[in-house]
């Protein structure tokens, strides 16, 4: 028989029973005490940055034209939220109903004029100053600006850029509480970030996210901070603003299908938009260097084929005539690799690094040509309005073509004195007919190739001695141009 003593299993279970909850019940609260540390609290930041923050109204004069419709999206918002639709019969915003008397300090809606759009902004300066978005006060007749303690001001316009889409607007005031401008370089992607604005012309409305991603380009002249931050239209000219309490992007666009927030938006970066800024306070408006070309973006197979290694750099398509890059020596099919001796990664970075380069400027470019680099000096110019320079090719009668790219599925000919003092070329041969590699790389009639495995080509003969140097197991580079623009072509041989 077993004996057991009681007394001392008891014991024992009580000490099991304490050491398990002890151990159960210390890693839960450990866990808890780490999130509550790494859960950020924006409370602080609101009340610091909240009274900065504006929301803009503006106002359009009334034309036969003007509809003041609204769309379904908007119906049903203001439908939902029981809220007065603007311009329908009964609505207190409706041109038939009652006018109502303007709150206190606000100044009064004049009879020929309707509410045009509804954006945000924020406080530059003290005395004043505001920013938001170009695209809230553009066509504009009257800008209203509400503060959070609800005075509301009429605000002149002091400039507006819409390259960058950012304004300034003044309204008469002092003592009021300005942000605080952020180093947009210390901003890291899976910051936390947060955004005050007007949504839908719901005024004070605060939303947080955290950076997705930074240099973001979208096509348009900056570079843009993006989020995940909620952004609807409204919050247009808001603050975006990190954890320190300071203001680092401007919100301006989102990515939509619907018209609403789908977790995808953009900002402007503050060190861009402070120095647009200024440049408007000063002139009220802003001063952009140029140099005239036309660029690109540069493959990886065209950078392997030319022995430029990786893509990097900005490939020169055409060159305006008469322009600083004409008179410095630049030639279609170069690219450019670094500009004042910064490296030039993307072609976008180019026209940012050139932009905001003062006009009159003498700086330099180092350009990959045929094969090896060359340093240029070019004298910046003020940019101006776009232009269009593309043509067509003159459809001029051609000399009889030679069939010797047949192996590249290419027939070409000479070019005529005409056919050269049109294009600004040297040379070259023109393409009389592209099929098989040639056509899937994409060289078609009427090209002129110029350059050939980064050898300059000036007539047939020297295309046939191109050729005759190829390794047909190879790909080879082909540097064509159509009208006015030069591009790259790398043909496959045929298996």
């Amino acid at each position: 028989m077993i004996h057991i003593d009681l007394k001392k299993l008891h014991s024992c279970v009580l000490a099991s029973a304490f050491a398990l909850t002890a151990s159960v019940a210390l890693v839960p609260v450990s866990q808890a005490v780490a999130q509550v540390r790494t859960l950020p609290d924006f409370t602080d930041l609101v009340e610091q940055v909240g009274p900065s923050v504006v929301n803009i109204r503006t106002l359009e004069k009334l034309t036969p034209s003007t509809g003041g419709g609204v769309d379904e999206q908007m119906l049903e918002f203001f439908r939902r939220f029981g809220l007065p639709i603007p311009n329908m019969p009964n609505s207190p915003n409706s041109p038939n109903s009652p006018r109502q008397t303007p709150p206190k300090n606000h100044p009064p809606i004049p009879d020929d004029s309707q509410p045009r759009g509804v954006g945000s902004g924020f406080i530059l300066s003290a005395d004043g100053l505001i920013m938001t978005n170009a695209h809230v006060v553009d066509g504009a007749d009257e800008v209203l600006v509400t503060l959070t303690d609800k005075r509301e001001f009429k605000a002149k316009i002091v400039g507006a850029d819409k390259r960058s889409d950012i304004a300034v607007v003044k309204i008469e005031a002092t003592g009021l509480p300005a942000v605080k401008v952020g180093d947009v370089n210390r901003l890291k992607v899976g910051e936390w970030v947060m955004a005050i604005g007007s949504p839908f012309g719901l005024d004070n409305t605060v939303t947080v996210g955290i950076v997705s991603a930074k240099q973001r380009d979208t096509g348009d002249y900056l570079p843009f901070i993006q989020t995940d931050v909620a952004i609807n239209p409204g919050n247009s000219g808001g603050p975006l603003i990190n954890m320190r309490g300071e203001v680092v992007g401007v919100n301006s666009q989102i990515y939509s299908r619907s018209g609403g927030s789908m977790g995808i938006s953009f900002a402007i970066p503050m060190d861009e938009a402070f120095r647009v800024s200024e440049q408007l306070r000063v002139s009220g408006r802003v001063s952009r260097g140029r140099i005239g070309v036309q660029i690109d973006q540069v493959s990886k197979e065209v950078a392997e084929s030319i022995g430029l290694g990786k893509p990097q750099g900005a490939l020169v398509r055409g060159i305006e005539p008469g322009s600083p890059a004409e008179k410095a020596g630049v030639e279609a099919g170069d690219i450019i690799v670094k500009f004042e001796g910064k490296a030039v990664e993307k072609s976008s970075d180019l026209p940012r690094m050139v932009g905001s380069t003062k006009p009159g400027t003498r700086s330099s470019l180092t350009v990959f040509r045929r094969g090896s680099q060359k340093e240029l000096m070019v004298t910046i110019a003020e940019i101006e309005a776009d232009k269009v320079t593309a043509k067509a090719a003159s459809k001029l009668e051609k000399p009889k073509a030679s069939n010797v790219g047949q192996a590249l599925g290419l027939a070409v000919s000479e070019l005529t004195d005409a056919q050269k003092k049109e294009l600004k070329v040297k040379g070259g041969v023109t393409v009389d007919a592209a099929t098989d590699a040639a056509a899937s790389a994409g060289i078609r009639e009427g090209d002129v190739i110029i350059a050939v495995a980064n050898v300059a080509i000036t007539n047939i003969k020297e295309f046939e001695s191109a050729l005759a140097k190829l390794d047909k197991n190879k790909a080879v580079s082909v540097l064509i141009r159509r009208g006015e623009w030069a591009q790259y072509a790398v043909i496959r041989p045929t298996r």
